[in-house]
């Protein structure tokens, strides 16, 4: 991992060790895989500190740059499917 998280300065400790924690589950879904209940409660979680969806694309769309992997595809997966979430990296 050569990239580093999108946070925001201004979020607590706290807030910044739960934001980080749901792009770790993003990663966990492309490198093994995760299961879609810890990745909803995560996201959840990520709600609650960025409740702006015009905030939350500019997120999901700076870790995507940085990492390849795409959040949105992941939380969409896990809303749709109560299971082991497996992503493939898009070859873009």
């Amino acid at each position: 991992m050569n990239y580093h998280y999108p946070i925001d300065e201004t979020w607590s400790k706290e807030e910044i060790v739960d934001v980080v924690n749901f792009f770790t589950m993003i990663e966990r879904a492309y490198e093994k895989n995760a299961k879609s209940n810890d990745i909803m409660l995560a996201y959840k979680r990520f709600k609650q500190i960025v409740p702006s969806k015009s905030e939350e694309k500019k997120l999901f769309s700076d870790f995507e740059k940085a990492s390849g992997y795409s959040s949105y595809h992941v939380v969409k997966q896990a809303k749709e499917n109560d299971r082991l979430i497996r992503m493939k990296k898009s070859s873009s």
